[in-house]
């Protein structure tokens, strides 16, 4: 193994932050238990080898200590001191800065207003009702950054004056949900301010590197813009720049569903042409080394202009590395200058090892680095057998299908190191990804170096970057039609989110295949190898023996036996029916899971005045962190948008095996789009109404209460009423009813209010003032409120009479806006209520 003392300084930093972030404990603790554990292992086995002299040693072929030595061939004393001390370096700074933004997230909140002077290092982001802009601030000797949204407009560069309301970032308001505040962490951003008292006190000057590069970064996008339609030019400055944010969320989706978002950041495939380009063009009149020189400082100044992005930095640096081992006339060790890029980007902001961009980008060239020979060799290892083909095969063709063989083996590397990360963060795989990344193989080296040549000549002269611009409009269309392979039949197959053992599972097996495939396909091996292969033999003699031995035979008989009892009394005793009221901002959604396994959904929030897809960012999402690709039944309330729009995206997108409706008499274009995409994926919809039962499994049913055949003939009034019912336990749903529905649900019950008593309610209409009257609470009489709402909602909810009357009748109250998700769960008797957040 090659001395990469840099491997193992970074091996060690990455512990350290891990141990920081997730265990948020001293790494030193840990090491001070080891150290005890391993004094106490050594002394004993000084104490076993004084007694046993004189006995003759056995071959212990799953010996601990007999493997061990093979580690200790590569790590030697120095190397695991020096992973030691730069893990307990990386663990003192994560802790330091998390003890650091708990501090100013707690001074900046118990201010009522900020006064700070600030300057603008973003340019203009414009927002539905205001601009947003990153401020630069110093704060109680701390350098802070913050968003600033206002109405004004601001340059890169002032310096202004702000008073304004400051909002904390959200943690994560769902089971795996996106956490924002350790997202913006990764952009050292510490909230948001927002602000009309806004005074300039110095305009902004091209004083500096960022400005300047900022001003270049600005040209660059106004010169393509002005000849290009926006759809072109925002594709060209992600290929170019890495800057996404001009491409709309159709092409940015049918890019992710293509396997083909990874070409919107700047790789070390864009590096390597820029690198060739630059020796081009300065080779001949410079020299090689100062046209080496040349390419460093260009890639500096790509570095500033892309403002530094994760992948930027990452091939950037490993190009000026590649360029330096030129330079002093070394080789290149790929490993050591990726381990230096990550070190770096690291050391800048530790945060950023949750960055998806870092762990795809770095895994996928660790991927191509590490495997790519070897799935070269098994790729190669494939041979035609029929003679009919062979004779096809000519020299020539034979070399194109070498080509073929060379591209697929880096894209099936870099899939496999990033396949578990993509399956985790997004629960797609894309069947057709290899085909697409075979087209792109091709493709996308001359469309890259096409695009910069382009950026230049338009920077030069508009008139010929017009004129060029005809020839980028084709290639960028190429890579548009290529996209659209995403929307082909079977072309997205979800998947439930993994667990972290499921994906260090994956990675041992892939490993210990590829170590016995190695170590058989060799054609000279050493003694190390002779070894291996020969203790693999003797495991199979071992297990052939043992076949024949009736004492195993029957050991293995009998834990058969317990195992097959095991698997069927997890099936077949029931567990707790577990209900999660699920954070969806102004709206409601309820999933729950049976004792028996089975999954119903109430709901599925959605927005009216919002682009915002809550069914495809937060319940999609959801159901596959829970485990789930499919829903066995689902009852809408009724179509109003926070309701309905959730679920018309999860039909779109996985299976629902049954939806239960009431009679619509009031159409809009959700039940439009839902009768639409019903007839699309052959749903079977069932249309309920007052009396009806719906049966799930034993002791637990639903029973619809309303609406009635005589309908109130209004969408809210309209909602389905229905108790969900488990032995002793129940829940009662209430869509949107208003106190019409409410006195006519009252009138109907009366006599009969066993029907309507529930543990829990779930409250009507987001705790509007119009629902929740007193004789409808004293008739349900619930021990338990939820109130899905949102946080600083328009519409005031809920209301603060209804929350008197809910405290009247001794009701314990539980909201989205300041609990987020509320869990559940009941055996049938006894209740166990979580909140998901629980410091407000």
């Amino acid at each position: 193994m090659k001395n990469r003392t840099i491997v193992i300084v970074l091996m060690g930093y990455i512990i350290g932050i891990i141990v920081g972030l997730y265990f948020k404990i001293s790494i030193v603790l840990f090491y001070g238990l080891l150290l005890i554990f391993y004094l106490t292992i050594k002394l004993m086995r000084k104490n076993k080898k004084a007694e046993s002299k004189v006995k003759i040693k056995k071959l212990n072929i799953f010996s601990f200590k007999r493997y061990f030595r093979y580690v200790r061939i590569h790590f030697s004393k120095i190397m695991i001191i020096i992973l030691i001390i730069s893990s307990i370096i990386s663990n003192s700074i994560i802790l330091f800065k998390n003890k650091n933004y708990k501090s100013l997230y707690q001074k900046f909140s118990s201010k009522e207003e900020l006064n700070i002077i600030a300057k603008i290092i973003s340019n203009k982001e414009k927002r539905e009702y205001s601009n947003k802009y990153l401020i630069k601030a110093k704060y109680n000797g701390n350098n802070v950054r913050l968003y600033l949204y206002t109405k004004e407009d601001l340059k890169y560069g002032d310096i202004i004056s702000v008073i304004g309301k400051y909002e904390k970032p959200e943690v994560k308001r769902n089971y795996k949900g996106f956490n924002y505040q350790e997202y913006l962490k990764q952009l050292k951003i510490f909230g948001s301010i927002k602000s009309e008292n806004i005074s300039i006190k110095k305009k902004g000057k091209i004083n500096d590197l960022f400005s300047l590069s900022n001003l270049v970064n600005l040209k660059i996008k106004e010169n393509v813009k002005k000849v290009l339609d926006e759809g072109y030019s925002s594709i060209i400055l992600g290929l170019v720049l890495g800057d996404t944010k001009g491409i709309d969320e159709d092409t940015k989706e049918n890019f992710k569903n293509a396997s083909m978002l990874h070409i919107l950041a700047v790789s070390g495939m864009h590096i390597s042409y820029l690198i060739l380009g630059i020796n081009l063009l300065f080779k001949k009149t410079l020299g090689k080394n100062l046209s080496n020189i040349m390419s460093i400082i260009f890639l500096i100044c790509y570095m500033f202009i892309t403002n530094f992005s994760i992948s930027v930095t990452r091939a950037g640096i490993m190009g000026i590395l590649m360029i330096f081992s030129k330079i002093l006339h070394r080789k290149n060790d790929i490993i050591t200058s990726l381990s230096i890029s990550l070190l770096i980007i690291l050391i800048y902001n530790p945060y950023l090892i949750n960055n998806l961009g870092t762990k795809l980008t770095y895994l996928g060239t660790l991927g191509i680095v590490l495997e790519n020979k070897f799935v070269l060799s098994v790729i190669k290892s494939i041979k035609i057998k029929n003679e009919k083909y062979k004779y096809f095969i000519r020299p020539k063709i034979q070399k194109y299908i070498d080509k073929i063989k060379e591209i697929l083996s880096i894209s099936i590397s870099v899939q496999l190191y990033i396949f578990p990360i993509l399956i985790y963060e997004y629960n797609i795989f894309t069947p057709y990804s290899l085909i697409t990344n075979l087209f792109l193989s091709f493709l996308i080296g001359p469309i890259v170096i096409i695009c910069f040549i382009f950026i230049v000549i338009n920077t030069i002269s508009y008139n010929c970057g017009k004129v060029f611009s005809k020839l980028i409009k084709i290639l960028i269309q190429i890579l548009i039609y290529i996209s659209k392979i995403g929307k082909i039949p079977f072309s997205r197959i979800y998947f439930k989110t993994p667990s972290i053992i499921s994906i260090l599972i994956y990675f041992i097996v892939f490993f210990v295949i590829k170590f016995i495939y190695n170590l058989y396909s060799k054609k000279y091996i050493n003694q190390t190898d002779r070894r291996l292969k020969n203790l693999l033999a003797l495991v199979k003699i071992m297990i052939r023996e043992q076949k024949n031995n009736k004492k195993i035979n029957n050991l293995i008989k009998v834990f058969s036996i317990i195992f097959i009892i095991i698997i069927i009394s997890i099936n077949i005793i029931p567990k707790k029916l577990k209900i999660y009221f699920v954070d969806v901002g102004q709206g409601d959604s309820t999933f729950i899971v049976t004792p028996r396994n089975e999954t119903i959904l109430i709901d599925g929030g959605g927005s009216e005045f919002s682009d915002y897809d809550v069914g495809k960012n937060v319940l999609l999402p959801y159901v596959l962190d829970r485990g789930y690709t499919s829903i066995d039944y689902v009852i809408i309330s009724h179509f109003d948008s926070d309701h309905v729009k959730g679920i018309l995206t999860l039909m779109k997108e996985i299976k629902l095996k049954n939806i239960f409706i009431s009679k619509q008499k009031e159409k809009n274009k959700n039940i439009e789009e839902f009768l639409k995409i019903v007839k699309e994926k052959n749903i079977k919809v069932s249309i309920v109404n007052r009396g009806q039962r719906i049966n799930i499994e034993k002791n637990l049913y639903i029973d619809v209460l309303w609406p009635d055949e005589n309908n109130i003939n209004d969408i809210n009034n309209d909602a389905i009423v229905c108790k969900l019912n488990y032995k002793n336990f129940s829940i009662l749903f209430t869509g949107d009813i208003e106190k019409e529905a409410e006195k006519k649900i009252i009138n109907l019950y009366k006599n009969k209010s066993y029907l309507l008593k529930t543990d829990i309610l779930k409250v009507p209409h987001h705790g509007s003032r119009t629902s929740s009257t007193e004789e409808f609470l004293n008739l349900v009489k619930p021990q338990v409120a939820l109130i899905g709402v949102q946080k600083k909602n328009k519409y005031g909810h809920p209301n603060k009479e209804v929350l008197e009357r809910l405290k009247k009748i001794n009701c314990k109250i539980y909201r989205t806006d300041l609990n987020g998700e509320i869990e559940i769960k009941t055996n049938g008797n006894k209740i166990n209520i979580k909140k998901f957040i629980k410091d407000n």
